[in-house]
């Protein structure tokens, strides 16, 4: 299953129902703007993985992170410690307050959303996509018992794979392709 399909897929989509409550929304709308502004989290994490030390230091944050509470239990989408970290989230990923609202706005043109609305949304996203990763690799503990250099190279490939919903060897596509597919 790819990123986008596990964070709708969570609690039997019970998930996108709390954050559709949050902000005052439809189901269907909270779907749309999940599908927006994923792409611009994946390609964030793209380009942190990329740089020296980056796979290494997203392998620390899904070990020691337990963000996968972000995934099993709804109610943390209404905790201001979901909203902190999810601040956090973003400040690595993506560098600045800027760059999350230029993706709020982008996100906003393509849904018909107010923006406001969607940078309150973006860091109980960013939280649930840690969330699906972690779940991703995780995978019954199995990176934990692999040396420092083993773990990063079976976390890649397990993101890869968690990114490349096509399966098609490359995840620009899926990137492009993600948020089109409520449209």
């Amino acid at each position: 299953m790819d990123l986008l399909n596990t964070i709708l897929n969570a609690q039997n989509g019970g998930m996108v129902d709390q954050l559709a409550k949050n902000f005052g929304l439809g189901s269907g709308e909270a779907k749309n703007a999940i599908g927006q502004l994923l792409p611009s989290l994946a390609r964030g994490i793209q380009n942190n993985t990329s740089k020296q030390g980056g796979l290494d230091s997203l392998l620390a944050a899904l070990q020691k992170g337990n963000h996968q509470k972000y995934l099993d239990n709804a109610d943390a989408l209404n905790s201001s410690d979901t909203i902190t970290d999810g601040n956090n989230i973003l400040g690595h990923i993506l560098g600045s307050k800027d760059v999350s609202r230029n993706i709020a706005g982008h996100a906003s043109t393509k849904t018909g959303l107010d923006t406001g609305i969607l940078k309150k949304m973006l860091p109980l996203v960013a939280t649930m996509a840690m969330g699906a990763m972690s779940k991703q690799t995780s995978g019954g503990g199995t990176l934990s018992t692999l040396a420092p250099g083993q773990q990063s190279s079976s976390l890649l490939g397990n993101l890869s794979s968690f990114l490349d919903a096509d399966k098609d060897g490359s995840i620009v596509d899926d990137l492009l392709n993600l948020g089109k597919k409520f449209f």
